[in-house]
């Protein structure tokens, strides 16, 4: 696919046609203001002039920790604009993460609000950077020049937001015009390690994604769009920001998740779409204010079961509501249904693959796959990484010299080139000789009718290897007994998937929970091995 005649290839280029096409359409409405796509423009000029001025341009690699708020949007419009690099920094890091980030990206600017929600941010810099407080750099962070402050609390040695933009006005620096295999973003991902690696994407990477991903969701002009995805993740950064830039689509965003403000939000701003995973479906879905809300949603994306796709096709009005697969290092999306396709495909989440991406199937011995079969997704195309920053040893462990991207991801493709993702391959649980996929036995219990959501790991056992284990949220006002659980699983379920070990819950967050809302399978999985005593 030649991706030149589909879409613009770098921000500046997408940008420019979206405010040439649609000025006076809504681009953002966040908890710092709203914006037209006009408005946006120009605080993205304004912006671009003060990073020129501050000595940051093409190549330079600048941090932004900050929440899903309109300054985000524009700084990173900004930043591609000038051919600099982004380097969105989780908003739930401590302060030992936020070091290695800061340190391993060689990151030359921050951006920082000085808290987000509750977390005093400036107060977590000072412990891994004190010359904040005097002068930088600090030899913790040799490569740090500048920390801007968005935010009243500015120490000494750094500079404010309002003050960083007046030094820009009047400014007559001419910016790199960015191409579109510049790199645009570097995503961390923990991946299997401890050490979190540095996704390398171009502008090519994500404005494609986000325009082909666009069109699939079947965005039109003028559309509004709810998404809380952290914009430090891709389905933030890619999937909302951009794809929203991509379709002229208003971005309705809020600072962190929270189900009854969303409902609110979907109702007061008429969205037309949504995205969310599994986890943040349910509670829009389980949440008793729900049925009050009139909304008035058409489609959006989901990563979520067939029982959730149903209910939100069903109880949510999202008739289009369409399935995606991807991963980081894919910027994100692989493959995704169709607004326009039957239900009964996208319910299914049979997906097709992005057009100009191949995928292939491998079995443990690195042999193809036959369509049907399961085994690892492999994917190559115009949607793969560039690389992991600084980590060629990392990069050609996942990366070949064909161009060959392993996902570490369970799937199996059709006979007709659709991709069904079954889930990640550590999180298969190993029951003897069977493969048992969380996301399959989750989905069943999920229509469970005390169950308002599960969450399925696997814990060592003598004789099977592992065995399967649940921990289940109850239905409001309904009792949930684990007996039962494991009763209706055996009537339900072939044998060696039923969980051997039920516990209900009152919520994952207190276990662990990501900041988009999805269930940490690994500290899921080591509180079940604490429970029942058992060592790792």
């Amino acid at each position: 696919m030649d991706l030149t005649t589909v879409c613009p290839l770098t921000v500046p280029d997408a940008l420019a046609r979206t405010v040439a096409l649609a000025p006076d359409i809504e681009a953002i409405v966040a908890s710092d203001g709203r914006a037209t796509f006009a408005e946006l423009d120009a605080q993205v000029a304004e912006v671009r002039q003060a990073l020129l001025a501050a000595g940051i341009g093409n190549g330079d690699h600048v941090g932004l920790c900050i929440g899903n708020t309109r300054s985000w949007i524009v700084l990173f419009l900004a930043l591609g604009s000038i051919g600099a690099v982004t380097v969105p920094i989780n908003t739930r890091f401590r302060s030992e993460e936020l070091a290695y980030g800061l340190r391993q990206s060689r990151v030359v600017a921050l951006f920082v609000a000085d808290r987000v929600l509750n977390v005093d941010f400036i107060n977590m810099l000072r412990r891994i950077c004190p010359a904040l407080d005097y002068a930088l750099p600090d030899s913790n962070l040799p490569d740090l020049r500048q920390i801007i402050v968005l935010g009243p609390n500015v120490p000494a040695g750094t500079i404010s937001y309002s003050n960083f933009i007046a030094a820009g006005r009047g400014h007559s620096g001419t910016a790199w015009k960015p191409r579109p295999d510049d790199v645009l973003l570097i995503q961390y991902t923990s991946g299997t390690t401890s050490f979190p690696k540095g996704v390398m994407l171009t502008h090519a990477n994500m404005l494609a994604n986000a325009f082909v991903s666009g069109d699939r969701i079947g965005f039109r002009a003028g559309d509004r769009f709810h998404s809380a995805r952290p914009f430090f993740h891709v389905a933030g950064s890619t999937l909302s920001v951009l794809a929203s830039l991509q379709h002229a689509v208003t971005l309705v965003t809020m600072d962190r998740f929270e189900p009854e403000e969303a409902l609110r939000l979907m109702e007061e701003e008429r969205c037309t779409h949504f995205s969310g995973n599994d986890t943040m479906a349910l509670m829009l879905l389980n949440h008793p204010s729900r049925q009050q809300r009139r909304l008035c949603l058409r489609g959006g994306w989901a990563a979520g079961s067939p029982t959730v796709m149903r209910r939100i096709i069903d109880e949510l009005g999202a008739r289009e509501c369409v399935a995606g697969y991807g991963l980081s290092e894919a910027s994100p999306n692989v493959a995704q249904s169709c607004w326009w396709e039957p239900e009964e495909v996208r319910v299914a989440s049979r997906m097709r693959v992005q057009p100009g991406v191949e995928v292939r199937i491998f079995d443990e011995n690195g042999v193809v796959q036959q369509p049907g079969q399961p085994g690892e997704i492999a994917v190559r195309g115009w949607n793969v990484m560039r690389g992991y920053f600084d980590k060629p040893k990392e990069t050609a462990d996942v990366l070949n010299s064909d161009g060959w991207l392993s996902t570490g991801d369970l799937g199996r493709l059709g006979s007709d080139n659709r991709l069904e993702f079954l889930g990640r391959l550590k999180d298969i649980v190993r029951v003897g000789g069977e493969n048992v996929s969380p996301a399959e036995v989750e989905d069943m219990l999920h229509r469970h009718p005390a169950i308002r959501q599960a969450a399925i790991v696997g814990v060592p056992d003598p004789r099977l290897t592992e065995v399967v284990a649940a921990f289940v949220v109850a239905r409001e006002g309904i009792i949930c007994d684990p007996d039962d659980v494991i009763a209706w699983s055996r009537e339900h379920m072939a044998g060696f998937k039923v969980p051997r070990y039920v516990w209900v819950v009152e919520e994952f967050e207190s276990i662990g929970m990501t900041a988009s809302s999805k269930i940490q399978k690994r500290q899921l999985a080591a509180h079940a091995r604490g429970l029942l005593g058992l060592s790792s």
